[in-house]
């Protein structure tokens, strides 16, 4: 059993850096397409948002490996507490990115779904 959950961790840790590495390339590469035809303000704010997403999706995949390997492999007081504050960072990590790529809070979605749908026609 252990050895699954160690192969397991290492799998989710190896997809986190494949989707972080994924997420650049396919990012820049749709920056250097749509460079042309969008104009370089509005390609490089698209660039961001599609790294942003990559490196979300990469930290969600490595938040998962650090929990199995700190509650399954190694439960001890002080694995779970390196853990809270690895989950705590990347937690960080991972709102701050969302803000930078909806350009507004989390919470603030509501008010705006409300804002917009109150002015539309």
């Amino acid at each position: 059993m252990s050895a699954v959950v160690e192969w397991s961790t290492l799998a989710l840790e190896a997809l986190g850096v494949v989707a972080i590495l994924s997420g650049v390339i396919v990012a820049a590469s749709a920056f250097v397409m749509r460079l042309a035809s969008d104009g370089f303000e509005e390609s490089y704010t698209r660039l961001r948002a599609n790294l942003g997403r990559g490196i979300l999706i990469g930290l969600e995949l490595l938040i998962a490996a650090d929990i199995l390997r700190s509650l399954v492999i190694s439960p001890k007081l002080e694995s779970i507490g390196v853990l809270a504050g690895i989950v705590l960072v990347r937690t960080f990590l991972s709102f701050s990115l969302q803000v930078e790529i909806d350009g507004h809070w989390p919470w603030a979605k509501t008010e705006l779904s409300a804002t917009m749908g109150a002015t539309a026609p």
